[in-house]
């Protein structure tokens, strides 16, 4: 559904949900993006390293802990949001959903997504 929107903007689902989180946020590091997506930091360097290169991230060590990492947009990443905003009512559209039933769908997929990471985390502790 995402993807011919999605190629436009030259970005992965993947890449463009980590910048959804930095779009709301501006700065974050890789733990925090990570846990807002419920994605470990093996599978969001590959994203980082990719969007880094296309420009539209920077990536720094924290000068007060250098284990951390801090992402932050560039100029580009942040245009990428002004051509990015139509995407969700587009994809509304498509799926012929009025705006109640979009949020509601979006309401269940987050509830669905939460249990989900429940789920695998009380396997992780095991």
């Amino acid at each position: 559904m995402y993807q011919p929107y999605l190629e436009v903007l030259g970005v992965t689902y993947s890449q463009y949900l980590v910048l959804m989180v930095l779009w709301e946020r501006e700065e974050c590091t890789v733990k925090e993006i990570g846990e807002a997506l419920y994605l470990d930091s093996g599978t969001l360097t590959p994203l980082l390293k990719r969007l880094q290169s296309a420009g539209h991230i920077h990536r720094e060590r924290s000068a007060q802990d250098e284990r951390k990492v801090l992402i932050t947009l560039t100029d580009s990443g942040r245009e990428l949001r002004n051509k990015a905003l139509a995407i969700p009512s587009s994809i509304q559209g498509d799926a012929c959903l009025n705006s109640t039933e979009f949020e509601a769908l979006l309401g269940q997929f987050k509830g669905l997504l939460h249990k989900v990471h429940e789920t695998n985390m009380k396997e992780s502790r095991k």
